[in-house]
């Protein structure tokens, strides 16, 4: 699994952005906010990365400027009715924490300023939220605003391969079997890009 993304940023679209790190470049799904906050081409940033798999779409990756907007993501699609698009229109209006804040308001008019949210759908946002501890999607409302987490594990080298290789399309099971190959070819130290070209070769591609 991808879990963030460091690398230089190539272009920047309507709806997403696309990194090259190492050589490889990742398109990731970002909100109109995220979007106009990023560098401009040619300088490198970071994006944390949501990774997701669906039969219709395939493998996805969504960005974030934070772990905590990543993490009120995840909690936000974890609602029936709130797909990953209108997860994206919340926090763009509303931010992790003044996201938190409306909840213990009960303030559904601010949440169904979000595209595609209509009032039935902010009413089951600020339920659910309100139902659950705010502090396990890495926010809570406070004067002090959002709460520090502890950073995710650094994905390995093998992972970030396999996940490149899912986004070209390759079955997992022959993704994880190239990577493996390549990797006793090359060894535990080398470098992602060199990985992932001769996962390629032994894919035959």
């Amino acid at each position: 699994m991808i879990g963030r993304l460091r690398g230089v940023l190539v272009e920047v679209g309507e709806a997403d952005c696309l990194i090259d790190c190492s050589g490889v470049g990742y398109v990731a799904v970002c909100g109109a906010r995220t979007l106009q906050r990023l560098p401009a081409p040619g300088e490198e940033t970071t994006l944390y990365i949501e990774h997701t798999w669906s039969a219709e779409q395939g493998p996805r990756l969504y960005g974030f400027p934070s772990r905590d907007e990543r993490r009120a993501f995840t909690t936000l699609t974890a609602i029936q009715g709130v797909g990953p698009k209108a997860a994206l229109s919340v926090l763009d209006v509303l931010p992790p924490g003044e996201l938190a804040s409306a909840v213990a308001r009960e303030d559904k008019a601010a949440v169904a300023r979000a595209n595609g949210v209509g009032p039935k759908l902010a009413l089951r946002i600020v339920t659910e939220l309100k139902g659950k501890s705010l502090a396990d999607a890495g926010f809570t409302p406070s004067a002090a605003g959002v709460h520090a987490e502890v950073a995710p594990a650094t994905p390995s080298v093998a992972g970030e391969a396999v996940a490149a290789l899912l986004g070209l399309g390759v079955a997992e099971v022959n993704a994880r079997r190239a990577v493996d190959q390549a990797l006793i070819r090359l060894g535990d130290e080398a470098e992602l890009s060199a990985v992932i070209r001769a996962a390629l070769q032994e894919l035959g591609r």
